[in-house]
């Protein structure tokens, strides 16, 4: 069955490995513009295209430049080499803001309301963040939220079953009620970390964004502080509309903290640079498969290390 029984150090390496794979093809096409010799305007042209193509967005793309021109300028750097160095500095300044350790102690019951479009691997990395929780010797529980998709129940009971974890769910009915009596459980069996799943949908129906505020409203009735965290799963793969789910959600419902899944190869990952600079919600996890144990907490070194490499 899944576990963590790799050392630290192979584990850090795999996972160092896997994010590079999974960054590739945005490393390669900005890595390949510094093998010119000197820093000139056409340079500056290339990497703008390639960091517009990364999915950075064109503020950051703009202040990422105009950072560079400035940092060049006052060190008098010429070489191209040096302009990467340079990037990789200011991309690090840009998205160290994301980086946040996951506080799983601040509360028992630890209440986490998931939200997500559908698609985006919501469900997967609820399976994944309870495996990772039970790693860390926290007992947790799972409540089926997402009464809208059948699926949705299925894959927390395999996750549950898996684990075992006990999963909270109704054949249908009222999302809230299912996370109302999940929350009530885990007071009583005095359970560390209640995973909330919600029902998937897109910021612009907002009949069923009412429906998460009211989630939202429901479980603070519980407990006045919760939810304690309001996490935004992303994938990767959708470029800038992930900051336009960002900023709908945290309208919404006061995001806390993120998740960016499947950065796999084919995502170009810029858009965490998007999300800095507009709407700087902290990057609690990225995942970079689908295997359990490829979700991880977000560092922005080995991020830009992978990105810019």
């Amino acid at each position: 069955m899944f576990g963590f029984s790799k050392k630290p150090s192979e584990e850090k390496q795999s996972w160092t490995a896997r994010l590079k794979s999974g960054l590739s093809r945005t490393r390669e096409a900005i890595g390949g513009l510094f093998s010119r010799g000197k820093i000139d305007e056409a340079l500056y042209e290339e990497l703008e295209s390639a960091l517009l193509s990364a999915d950075c967005g064109v503020e950051a793309t703009r202040g990422l430049l105009e950072a560079l021109r400035g940092r060049v300028r006052k060190e008098g750097a010429t070489e191209a080499i040096a302009l990467k160095a340079l990037l990789k500095e200011e991309l690090l300044r840009l998205v160290s803001p994301l980086e946040k350790p996951f506080d799983i102690a601040r509360a028992k019951p630890l209440v986490i309301m998931v939200a997500g479009v559908n698609g985006a691997g919501k469900t997967t990395s609820i399976g994944k963040l309870a495996k990772y929780f039970q790693a860390q010797g926290k007992s947790v529980l799972l409540a089926a939220g997402d009464t809208f998709r059948a699926a949705a129940r299925e894959q927390l009971a395999v996750w549950g079953e898996r684990n075992g974890i006990t999963v909270v769910a109704q054949q249908s009915g009222d999302p809230s009620a299912v996370i109302f009596d999940a929350v009530s459980a885990a007071i009583a069996r005095k359970t560390d970390i209640v995973l909330a799943d919600t029902a998937g949908r897109l910021p612009t129906q907002l009949h069923l964004m009412e429906e998460i505020r009211k989630v939202k409203r429901v479980i603070a009735k519980v407990i006045p502080e919760a939810p304690h965290e309001v996490i935004l799963v992303l994938d990767a793969n959708t470029g800038q509309n992930a900051l336009n789910q960002v900023k709908a959600f945290d309208d919404a419902v006061g995001l806390t903290g993120l998740v960016l899944t499947k950065l796999d190869g084919t995502a170009k990952g810029g858009v965490v640079a998007a999300i800095a600079l507009n709407r700087p919600v902290p990057l609690y996890f990225i995942g970079v498969g689908e295997g359990i144990d490829d979700l991880r907490p977000f560092s922005a070194r080995d991020f830009v290390e992978a990105l810019v490499d």
